[in-house]
């Protein structure tokens, strides 16, 4: 994603909510976390292409070819070039060892990805909007290419099902897939919800996600754009090419969540709705949603996320269980109190803490090398379905069970022809309105 800025004029990114101040190599990682130590030499080299020329895209090259030495971008794609081009000067500077991209090896087009995929690449890095990931996916495991393949992977349950086919294909080729949801990577994460597993906080009885922020970055429609292109360049605010800001982006807290109850919700039961940003340059997507997660056991959590100007802002997880609950990043409390009446700090993290955007690409990178491969297809879509399942809640007003999203919904949003030209943009969704597909 592109660089925004909030209402104060200050820059705004998604990852910069997160984004840890310490960068670890791939070498330093290995010597402090317990990874296979990689080198190049021969076979060892990794070869990589990047379809998404975007902010997002260059930001995950730059920390795959940061994760491990012998790593290099090779080739590059883009429905645009000159967001090709500006990508390509950023990796270039970077030297030859990391990134050595010819003008033979640029891909201009709906179709670069293709072109990128028969390059000589070994390891393809996708960050285009999120419609087109179950379509590249399959392509690339066709061709037999490891992945690296940004959140969410999907829009609709169509292309997340399709998703999770991939990977139980990527398995009999045995093909390493990883996604860009880094808590999953994040030491602190990690460790947190191990404990939370063995039952330091007991049985889970309740949970809350949030990702409530200000607003993001709008293109405008320029006149010589057709709708296809701005759309396309203005791609976080319609559902065809996002989810919607609750599966673009919230789906990082609703997977903390899924992991923490090892399981995706039995149902959902949301609203949502425009409030605030209801012009034109921001589609068909809402500006806020309210989701009541049902897991086994019949255990409701909260989901909530918004993107407004001016209101105050929570990016977070919490659960709860009958012994004390857990941040899930890093402490766990009990329900005793302490002389203070605050509740008892029973366990913290303490480090290290590696910059989790690189350690996704050093633990697949590992993974490649070693020979433990990682696939994370099915489980990041379902957390991608889980998220799609609590919007599609909110957009027809109706509750909805995990079966609708595994199963019965033909929802597919994304046109399987596309082509630049007219695309009349899709209505707002009304509850109570709005069909189930």
């Amino acid at each position: 994603m592109e660089n925004a800025k909030d209402s104060s004029g200050s820059k705004l990114t998604r990852r910069g909510f997160l984004k840890t101040s310490a960068v670890a190599t791939g070498a330093l990682m290995a010597t402090n976390l317990g990874l296979p130590r990689a080198y190049a030499a021969g076979s060892d080299q990794l070869k990589v292409g990047l379809v998404g020329c975007g902010g997002r895209g260059t930001g995950a090259a730059k920390d795959c070819v940061n994760a491990a030495p012998g790593v290099q971008i090779v080739a590059l794609g883009d429905a645009f070039k000159d967001r090709l081009e500006g990508c390509r000067g950023n990796l270039n500077g970077l030297g030859k060892a990391k990134a050595d991209i010819g003008s033979g090896k640029c891909f201009v087009g709906l179709d670069a990805y293709k072109k990128v995929i028969a390059a000589d690449v070994d390891l393809v890095l996708f960050a285009t909007p999120p419609g087109f990931r179950p379509i590249h996916l399959a392509e690339a495991v066709s061709a037999g290419k490891h992945v690296f393949m940004e959140k969410p992977v999907a829009v609709d349950p169509v292309g997340a099902r399709s998703v999770i086919a991939s990977g139980a294909v990527a398995d009999e080729k045995k093909l390493s897939i990883v996604s860009g949801t880094q808590r999953r990577h994040e030491p602190k994460y990690i460790e947190t919800i191990k404990r939370i597993h063995d039952g330091m906080i007991g049985t889970l009885v309740s949970a809350q996600c949030y990702w409530n922020q200000g607003t993001l970055w709008v293109h405008p429609h320029k006149k010589e754009y057709t709708d296809v292109e701005w759309q396309l360049r203005n791609w976080l605010y319609f559902t065809w090419l996002s989810g919607d800001h609750i599966v673009e982006q919230h789906v990082h807290n609703i997977d903390v969540v899924n992991w923490a109850f090892n399981s995706p919700p039995d149902r959902a039961y949301a609203m949502g709705g425009r409030a605030a940003r209801k012009g034109e340059q921001h589609g068909n997507i809402y500006d806020h949603f309210c989701v009541e997660f049902w897991y086994p056991g019949g255990v409701r959590t909260i989901s909530m996320c918004r993107q407004t100007a001016k209101a105050a802002g929570r990016v977070s997880e919490r659960v709860v269980g009958t012994k004390g609950f857990s941040d899930c990043a890093g402490k766990i409390w009990s329900y005793e109190k302490d002389a203070a009446g605050k509740h008892k700090l029973i366990w913290e993290y303490k480090g290290p803490y590696p910059n989790p955007y690189v350690r996704e690409h050093a633990d697949l990178i590992a993974g490649i090398r070693g020979g433990k491969r990682l696939n994370e297809a099915k489980r990041v879509a379902e957390s991608t379905l889980s998220a799609i399942m609590g919007r599609m809640s909110a957009y027809t007003g109706r509750e909805l069970q995990w079966s609708w999203a595994t199963k019965s919904s033909k929802l597919d949003l994304v046109p399987k022809d596309l082509k630049f030209g007219p695309k009349p943009v899709a209505p707002v969704s009304k509850p109570g309105a709005t069909k189930l597909v």
